[in-house]
């Protein structure tokens, strides 16, 4: 079930999570055996080893959660959980230097009960009776009479994305974005597909200097919504280079007018990668306005991108 982004709700009959900046993930655990798949239905199970032992060996359920690597102040870090995003088979070593923990936040099946026709607060109090062992937590919930604002500023005093609310008397509808549940983030992003790449210049003399991004439009056509050169590492970069060549093709496979200045240098990729995006608004005719770049996200398919285009 997905989140519509909008302000903050008012009024009675919502309540209040944080928001992660993490790999969303559903768990199924069953007798001591975790199985993790992506909102884009790919087993990630090999890909998060130091999540196998979350489960009791009674515990049946399926439940809906966050992947997340924190940083040193204990925060979500989306650069730093990339290391382990791409890797269907971690090391030892790099499972030691990037381990991860999962938030479970809903709770859709509890040994053969469907919970998902159950209201909200159903479900988040027969999760509050989930025992699940560490690298796994059931992170809080607020309800009652609550401050958004207040919300709004602890979850940027932690580090966290943002806070996402949910209508207390909603079911579960799974694969629908629902303005059952509104997200409200501190920091605007957007899922994009990389549409090709430009040659970069002095320090990124033959590396990528940017990608060239489009969006679906309502009619499922892809179109031109700007250009990302910042937010990159090095290892990045190399790691983009790899991933786009065999991609490569003759032609922009973008709908509608692209700029000259974008058409005259690029290097044409089939558009089958997803990447996040962070931005300060959108320009009039719909392009990102200064965007930088988080990183990659395997977990999204091209087909699924919806725009958050707000001005």
């Amino acid at each position: 079930m997905l989140a519509t982004l909008g302000p903050p709700p008012t009024g009675a009959g919502w309540a209040w999570e944080w928001k992660w900046d993490g790999v969303r993930a559903i768990v199924t655990l069953d007798r001591g055996t975790v199985r993790l798949m992506s909102r884009n239905d790919k087993d990630m199970t090999d890909s998060y080893p130091d999540l196998a032992g979350i489960a009791p060996r009674g515990l049946r359920a399926v439940l809906d959660g966050e992947i997340v690597a924190l940083d040193r102040h204990h925060a979500p870090d989306f650069a730093l959980l990339q290391n382990r995003m791409h890797v269907v088979r971690p090391t030892a070593e790099l499972v030691a230097a990037v381990p991860v923990r999962i938030y479970l936040f809903d709770l859709l099946w509890d040994d053969g009960r469907d919970l998902t026709g159950d209201p909200y607060s159903v479900r988040r109090a027969a999760l509050e009776a989930v025992e699940v062992r560490e690298p796994a937590e059931i992170p809080p919930v607020f309800t009652g009479d609550v401050e958004p604002g207040d919300l709004l500023n602890a979850a940027g005093d932690k580090g966290l994305e943002g806070v996402v609310a949910k209508r207390v008397g909603s079911p579960y509808r799974p694969g629908r974005r629902s303005p059952d549940r509104i997200k409200v983030p501190l920091a605007r992003t957007q899922e994009v597909v990389i549409v090709g790449w430009k040659p970069g210049g002095g320090r990124r003399t033959g590396m990528i200097g940017s990608l060239v991004l489009g969006l679906p439009d309502d009619d499922g056509d892809l179109v031109y919504c700007g250009n990302v050169g910042t937010g990159f590492t090095e290892a990045m970069l190399r790691q983009l280079a790899g991933q786009l060549a065999p991609l490569a093709r003759d032609s922009t496979p973008l709908t509608g007018p692209v700029p000259r200045e974008e058409a005259r240098t690029a290097h044409w990729v089939e558009p089958v990668l997803v990447a996040e995006v962070q931005y300060r608004t959108w320009t009039p005719d719909g392009r990102l306005r200064h965007p930088s770049y988080r990183g990659l996200r395997p977990d999204r398919d091209p087909d699924d991108i919806t725009s958050t285009v707000d001005g």
